[in-house]
């Protein structure tokens, strides 16, 4: 997941940027920091995989999220574009 094109991006273009780290990651463990890294980076949205029961899911398990971890994100995601 290449953070460092959202702000290139963002200069070349009037586009929005919507970061994906599920499918960027592949790794449920990784999506909380890349996607608060993505909302730092100055990216307008997030497309996250999320599932009640992650660990049952048809698809996508590995890279899926539970909303209770969604939650603490999107709380911690609106601190940082406060800040910034």
């Amino acid at each position: 997941l290449d953070l460092s094109s959202i702000p290139l991006i963002k200069q070349l273009t009037h586009l929005p940027i919507i970061v994906d780290p599920s499918h960027g990651t592949g790794k449920s463990s990784l999506i909380k920091d890349m996607s608060l890294a993505a909302i730092a980076c100055n990216a307008d949205g997030l497309m996250i995989e999320v599932n009640n029961h992650p660990e049952t899911a048809l698809s996508d398990a590995m890279q899926a999220i539970s909303s209770k971890e969604l939650k603490v994100i999107i709380e911690k995601a609106n601190k940082i574009k406060e800040i910034i």
